[in-house]
């Protein structure tokens, strides 16, 4: 899960869009999300190095992953299922608040289904639903804390802006 709706993009897209968010608290959700979805692309990593411990190149092929040990060998490569390379095209920073905080809301969504899909062909392997079933919760809580900091941003840009006439420089 390494593509651009996987850890890696979320990661980058997040403390990307937090210099340019006008709100601080919604800025530290951004950090403190895109920080943890790099803890979260290190369990994956460690979850796909796992599995293939140890395997032969014979296995890998027979399990449809020839064509990537043949690039990468036992290495963790960033790539999606499909074993398209990892790219940062697809991130998305307008520095627009509202946009940049919508795209986030439907990334983890997209995560979140993607854990599901994930789950349902891991189901016959505990040491590996468990973590995923893990990852897939944290997913539901960075959506719930972007629907926070989309929130804030609509209540600042929603405030009245008053402007004081007359006042001398320096007096507030």
């Amino acid at each position: 899960m390494v593509d651009q709706t996987g850890e890696l993009g979320a990661s980058i897209r997040y403390l990307s869009q937090r210099f340019s968010m006008p709100e601080k608290r919604a800025a530290a959700i951004l950090n403190d999300v895109g920080t943890e979805e790099l803890g979260h692309l290190e369990m994956v990593g460690a979850m796909c190095h796992q599995l293939t411990k140890g395997c032969t190149a014979e296995e890998l092929e027979k399990a449809g992953l020839g064509d990537y040990y043949a690039d990468h060998g036992w290495g963790t490569f960033p790539q999606s299922a499909a074993g398209m390379p990892w790219t940062a095209a697809g991130i998305a920073v307008k520095s627009d608040p509202i946009a940049d905080l919508q795209e986030n809301l439907s990334a983890e969504q997209k995560a979140r289904a993607t854990y599901e899909k994930l789950i349902d062909l891991c189901k016959d392997d505990p040491e590996v639903l468990d973590p995923l079933r893990f990852l897939r919760e944290r997913e539901v809580v960075h959506f719930q804390r972007f629907g926070e900091a989309l929130r804030i941003v609509q209540d600042r840009l929603a405030q009245k802006k008053f402007y004081m006439h007359g006042m001398k420089k320096g007096c507030y």
